[in-house]
């Protein structure tokens, strides 16, 4: 029975060193969000860290800066929900789709 025990540790230690390199491998890769047909652009690394917040100058209106800033929300938004489920499809492909509370 301990060399069952052993053996199933043994696996968990490899199963949380691949989760971690995978988390590392996702964190440097990035994805982009846009909003109001591409006048506010976001980028986005898989730490789902902001990297960038591009706005092209016609779509700043000093008279509507509420529209500026529902364009800047939806796109952090989105690139933020594309940056998460990219690191729940690569870990998925790890666990087989079974579901690990904090990943």
């Amino acid at each position: 029975m301990a060399k069952g025990m052993g053996n199933l540790m043994k696996q968990a230690q490899q199963m949380q060193a691949k989760m971690a390199k995978i988390q590392e491998d996702v964190g440097k890769r990035t994805v982009e969000a846009t909003a109001g047909g591409g006048m506010v652009k976001v980028v986005v690394t898989g730490k789902q860290e902001v990297l960038s917040i591009d706005i092209e100058p016609e779509v700043v209106d000093p008279d509507d800066i509420e529209m500026l800033q529902d364009l800047i929300l939806a796109a952090v938004n989105q690139a933020l929900r594309e940056s998460q489920a990219m690191m729940t499809d690569e870990m998925s492909k790890l666990t087989g789709g079974l579901k690990i509370p904090g990943m």
